[in-house]
């Protein structure tokens, strides 16, 4: 691997790890901040506040990557998608002063989701570009996550405490720093793997969409995507509530914002290796087992006696996700053509955010309806339920993947 490729790596690492930093500031502070622009108190709320940028996530994934893979180019549209959502940020904050009122503010919501997205999935794409092996790279992309998301829910619960703006002027700040971080990339890579059409001519954007959609078993790593998110979707939103309600363990922004950070922390630092280890053993083992060790454990956290309890077990939840995260991204990889990666990373983030919305409305409908435990209940023994009903799939993509963990899917990964 070359020294650029490192370089290019590092860069990319840290315009994900920004993005991630500048979403998750808000969430320890969204019961604060949604009242403070004009909604009424309650999960209901912040529900829709999380939702609507999601749900903008979800329409505009797939354009973006399509998008930059019929352009072959990146990097213009990583910058204008992060300066794009920088501003909404602004926008965001701006809103009470202007006397407008919540739906307003879910409006904004709406296009900010459709700009940062851009940022997100194009990013991680880029990564995937790059040589070394697609475990570690996404291992690289799963660090930043993970580290951004810990960082993000510490400093963003402190910011919180002293007032529901400040974390979305941080988020602005952070977010304009990793566009200028992202105009240093050299959109070397995608200039490489630039789609063509059956005459050489460059293909479309409905050329490029068409083969991330018509690749053989893309939709295994898809689905795992989707169930993954949403226990993610589900720990933003209700585990947030869940720590904060004085019926449970009454804590504060900070220490909401703290407790999210046990799993983030082990899921950043525990991404890299973890992501190497699937070249080399193969997507089987931990796709599967860790999927389904993360829903034992999900599931585990709700019906926790006590915060020390609750909190060892958000550790372990971290790292069940560190375990089968770079490889599922990794997964994607080794089943898609180079030319059509951006289109398939945009699916991929799709059904992502699909879940992530799933998370926020099953999680805050369920725990509307039923409370705190049988919420964590339905959503743990959905990840379960998935993990064991796609077994002989995974095993399908990646025949020499086994439990003894076989060399098959790693050879495959390393090779194009």
């Amino acid at each position: 691997m070359s020294d650029d490729d490192r370089g290019e790596r590092r860069l990319l690492g840290a315009v994900v790890l920004a993005v991630l930093i500048s979403q998750v500031l808000l969430y320890p502070g969204v019961p604060a901040l949604v009242v403070a622009l004009g909604a009424p108190a309650g999960i209901d709320a912040g529900m829709w506040f999380l939702v609507a940028e999601f749900g903008a996530f979800v329409s505009f994934a797939v354009v973006w990557g399509a998008a930059s893979d019929a352009l072959g180019k990146r990097v213009p549209l990583i910058v204008a998608g992060a300066l794009g959502g920088a501003a909404s940020y602004v926008a965001l904050a701006a809103l009470p002063g202007l006397g407008l009122g919540f739906r307003a503010a879910l409006a904004v919501r709406v296009v900010g989701g459709a700009l940062t997205i851009g940022a997100f999935s194009l990013a991680i794409t880029s990564l995937m570009d790059l040589r070394g092996g697609n475990g570690r790279n996404m291992g690289a992309a799963g660090t930043a996550i993970g580290l951004g998301a810990a960082v993000g829910a510490v400093v963003g619960g402190a910011l919180a405490d002293l007032d529901p703006f400040y974390p979305l002027y941080a988020g602005a700040a952070v977010l304009a720093g990793a566009g200028l971080l992202a105009a240093r990339v050299d959109d070397r890579a995608v200039g490489r793997a630039k789609v063509t059409g059956e005459d050489g001519d460059d293909a479309g954007f409905r050329d490029v969409l068409a083969r991330a959609r018509t690749t053989r078993g893309l939709l295994v790593p898809l689905a795992f995507g989707f169930v993954d998110r949403l226990t993610a979707g589900f720990f933003a939103l209700v585990g947030v509530y869940y720590f904060q309600d004085p019926g449970t363990f009454g804590l504060s922004a900070a220490g909401a914002g703290a407790t999210l950070a046990l799993f983030f922390v082990p899921f950043a630092l525990l991404q890299s290796p973890f992501g190497s280890l699937s070249d080399r053993v193969g997507r089987f083992l931990p796709v599967v087992v860790g999927s389904i060790a993360y829903g034992v454990v999900t599931v585990g956290v709700g019906v926790a006696p006590i915060y020390p309890v609750a909190a060892g077990l958000m550790t372990l939840v971290g790292v069940c996700g560190a375990l089968m995260a770079p490889a599922t991204m990794a997964l994607v990889t080794d089943l898609v053509e180079p030319e059509a990666r951006g289109a398939a990373m945009g699916l991929f983030n799709v059904f992502g955010s699909l879940g992530f919305l799933a998370g926020f409305l099953v999680g805050g409908g369920a725990t509307e309806a039923f409370g705190y435990t049988p919420a964590f209940l339905a959503v743990g023994g959905l990840e379960l339920a998935i993990a064991l009903a796609l077994l002989p799939a995974v095993r399908a993509i990646a025949p020499g993947d086994g439990l003894l963990g076989l060399r098959g899917g790693a050879e495959r990964s390393t090779s194009k």
